[in-house]
């Protein structure tokens, strides 16, 4: 048996021009009063931003510090193969408290041209929204460089882009290229391949604090931009009750929910991943190596060591959770729309 455990890590928070308190609200984080805080990052492996455990006798230690002691024990022996100390996703709770700006990001040739790092490919799943609340994904119509171009200079680009309505429990697929934005009052759970490229194209002509505009990548975006457009935006799913329901598989990863109040019973020994639970309601036991319980809350995010085969979820209220890893690399299946 490993002396491996369910890790939680003490989240990252990020304060950011329009971000505000309702992570507190929506997710029970513990937010500074009057900090406008927009993202926690729940589990993170990027540079200067090094999630530390906060739970057992591993608390203190860095994950890419535990990476390189345990190896495949802790992510995968094929994840440790392709990625080595690097931990392959970003998970993150955001806040909108306010429009985010419109954005695309690189995808990996681009993005290994320009900077020798991974593209960022993610999708969101809304936790609470407001009533109304909407948010950018795509083009409205086909268009080509030059039209987008012409939107842009005369400061006209939200014309073109697909606005969506949004209500908890919907998910947006956002690959790589894809221009987008999460509009005002909406909480959501992200999770994206470990990268923190961002291209900013408009933003709604917002100052900060000091009166100035924020800089933009108008340039660097062009070059990144998929134009294509699609049918239907949103990713439809089916969630059963008491099961792990399919929500989206790419090459980066794949997501599941979980909303249940009877106990569930989970086999990964086919996996040959670590196991990601956001939980986003409720109050959960995960029961491992026969005997070994931890306590999930609603708000909390869990890493399940790859060595951790079996395990029991038993609820002790009705609860819901996103359950994400990283599928098998030969089999790469395509996001279900």
């Amino acid at each position: 048996m490993s002396d491996l455990y369910p890790l939680k890590f003490n989240p990252i928070l990020k304060e950011k021009i329009w971000g505000g308190q309702n992570l507190k609200t929506s997710l029970n984080k513990k937010i500074p009063i009057n900090k406008k805080i927009g993202e926690s990052w729940e589990i993170s492996g990027i540079d200067d931003n090094i999630s530390v455990v906060e739970n057992g006798f591993l608390a203190e230690n860095e994950l890419d510090e535990m990476i390189e002691v345990y190896m495949g024990d802790l992510v995968g022996d094929k994840v440790y193969d392709k990625f080595g100390t690097n931990f392959p996703l970003l998970i993150k709770f955001i806040d909108a408290n306010e429009v985010l700006s419109i954005q695309v990001h690189p995808d990996d040739d681009l993005a290994k041209q320009r900077n020798g790092l991974n593209g960022k490919t993610e999708m969101w799943y809304i936790v609470d929204a407001q009533k109304d609340a909407e948010l950018i994904s795509g083009f409205n119509h086909k268009i080509d460089r030059n039209h987008y171009l012409n939107h842009l200079k005369n400061n006209e680009l939200p014309q073109i882009l697909n606005h969506e309505k949004v209500k908890a429990g919907d998910v947006f697929y956002i690959p790589a290229g894809r221009v987008h934005a999460i509009g005002a009052g909406i909480v959501l759970a992200e999770i994206q391949q470990t990268s923190d490229i961002t291209y900013r194209i408009f933003d709604w002509n917002r100052k900060d604090d000091n009166g100035n505009l924020r800089e933009l990548h108008t340039d660097e975006a062009i070059d990144a931009i998929d134009f294509k457009v699609e049918d239907n935006y949103k990713t439809e799913y089916k969630s059963i009750k008491d099961q792990f329901s399919k929500i989206l598989s790419n090459k980066y990863f794949e997501t599941n929910i979980l909303d249940f109040e009877n106990p569930v019973e989970k086999d990964y020994n086919q996996l040959d991943s670590f196991v990601i639970y956001m939980c986003l309601d409720g109050k959960f036991e995960i029961e491992y190596y026969d005997a070994e319980k931890i306590i999930v809350e609603k708000g909390e995010t869990v890493l399940i060591p790859a060595v951790i085969e079996h395990l029991v979820l038993n609820p002790v209220v009705q609860s819901k959770l996103l359950e994400v890893y990283i599928p098998e690399q030969t089999n790469e299946s395509k996001s279900k729309k």
